[in-house]
């Protein structure tokens, strides 16, 4: 297994009263990087949050923000996402026409491009742009909402992914996002996951610092 599998707990979970206390717990914990997940109630069935929130947990910690934008038109609102926080900004597949020309905007917006797949969405969609993008999300749940079942689909995808980055000999990051939790997730890691989003795992545990240890080093 990879030694070097980043945690990003998915503040999705947190709670919200207390926001900044919980991604400074989170952080105190030994995560890696810090989830925001971003939804409109348009490309998903779910509505989130916007700028100003990334903005305070930019401000509550120096991890860097994973931003995924599950909304429908994300270059529009890429550049306040950058200007807020975002480090990596993540957009989907399935609402972005020209991928390459959006990877090449958040670039120069300062942050680092990834792009998502849902589960029913084919890697051959995202696959040529392995030695373009910074990071691909591989979706293991619908997107929408938080606590949902892992979708075992997501393993050979993540394993074709893998092979085709050896293949290429790119440095693309694999992240996973979606019912996972220390029970599952050394078969994530050994499909060749290098980032492992988790919301309900860790902020409904009672120890956030031995769960975030689990899913990245799982016995």
């Amino acid at each position: 297994m990879a030694s070097q599998t980043k945690i990003a707990p998915s503040i999705l979970s947190a709670d919200f009263g207390r926001l900044a206390e919980e991604v400074k717990a989170v952080d105190e914990a030994g995560a890696d990087w810090i989830h925001v997940d971003v939804m409109d109630g348009h490309f998903v069935p779910n509505l989130t949050i916007g700028p100003c929130v990334v903005d305070a947990v930019d401000h509550a910690t120096k991890l860097p923000l994973d931003v995924h934008l599950m909304i429908e038109n994300p270059m529009d609102y890429a550049a306040q996402f950058i200007e807020a926080g975002a480090d990596y900004l993540t957009i989907h597949q399935e609402v972005v026409d020209d991928l390459p020309a959006a990877f090449a905007k958040i670039r120069a917006l300062g942050a680092k491009p990834a792009v998502a797949i849902n589960p029913a969405t084919a890697i051959e969609t995202v696959s040529p742009l392995i030695s373009e993008a910074a990071m691909i999300l591989v979706m293991s749940v619908n997107p929408g909402f938080g606590g949902q079942g892992f979708m075992e689909e997501a393993l050979p995808k993540l394993s074709a992914l893998a092979e085709l980055r050896e293949r290429y000999g790119s440095d693309c990051l694999l992240e996973v996002d979606g019912g996972i939790k220390p029970s599952n997730v050394a078969r994530v890691i050994d499909a060749g996951a290098d980032v492992i989003v988790a919301g309900s795992a860790i902020f409904g545990a009672e120890s956030y610092r031995d769960t975030i240890a689990a899913l990245r080093s799982p016995a």
